[in-house]
């Protein structure tokens, strides 16, 4: 029998080998959120790793099934917002979109663009600009309060946000627009108000497009916005702050 088994070098090997293809399986099955299959991967790593029975139910394994969800909420979110950022934003929202389809619900996916970041960063520095950033992911928090639960909003890199709701409130760029300006505080003497270009673009669930489709509609909707209202002054001093 011993001439039959594999050099110990051997099987190490072997067992490294599949504690990193398992790794991998892991840290993909966490990105999609397949908890089955993330339990089922964690329990096979800990039978690979060789460790008694009792130090194996020790480590408990609903606490690794936390902590991995855990990691995984860090991997979706921005830092500087909390919101999602594109990795998350993307896949959560394109669940949203098959829960609209499912229901026959419609959706509006809301494109922000913040204008004037890039002139802040430049002349103020990039803290600043961090600042109009965060007062940004505030701003669309309050404008949608069912974040989390019923909406979706992200933060999609640089200068670019994204919200998805079922709320026919915000079916109307004019009326997102509307709804923001109330919102918006005052700049201050270092900062200027927030100016954000919007854009709307709407799922139908009888003819559903892809989310990657439905943002692509929602920024040109965003540009032909941010065409009409930036030469438009509220008071002759700025610009039209949304």
């Amino acid at each position: 029998m011993d001439a039959l088994r594999q050099p110990r070098w051997v099987e190490d090997g072997a067992a490294r080998s599949r504690s990193t293809e398992l790794a991998n399986q892991l840290r993909a099955a966490a990105m999609d959120g397949d908890d089955s299959r993330v339990r089922h991967l964690l329990a096979e790593l800990l039978r690979l790793s060789g460790l008694p029975r009792g130090r194996r139910v020790a480590l408990q394994l609903p606490a690794l099934v936390s902590l991995v969800h855990s990691l995984r909420c860090v991997a979706m979110s921005d830092e500087l917002t909390g919101l999602y950022n594109r990795r998350g934003f993307m896949q959560i929202g394109m669940r949203f979109l098959d829960v609209s389809r499912r229901d026959l619900r419609p959706a509006h996916l809301v494109y922000f663009d913040l204008n004037n970041l890039k002139q802040v960063n430049d002349s103020a520095g990039h803290a600043s600009g961090d600042i109009l950033i965060r007062q940004t992911g505030n701003l669309l928090r309050d404008l949608f309060p069912s974040y989390g639960v019923h909406e979706v909003i992200g933060r999609l890199g640089g200068d670019e946000f994204a919200a998805l709701t079922t709320n026919a409130e915000y079916a109307a760029r004019s009326a997102v627009a509307a709804r923001a300006r109330r919102r918006l505080q005052p700049g201050s003497s270092t900062l200027p108000p927030l100016s954000l270009s919007v854009g709307v673009a709407h799922f139908d669930p009888q003819h559903p497009v892809t989310i990657d489709e439905l943002l692509e509609a929602a920024e040109q909707d965003m540009y032909e916005h941010k065409r009409v209202s930036r030469i438009a002054p509220s008071s002759g001093l700025t610009p039209h702050p949304v």
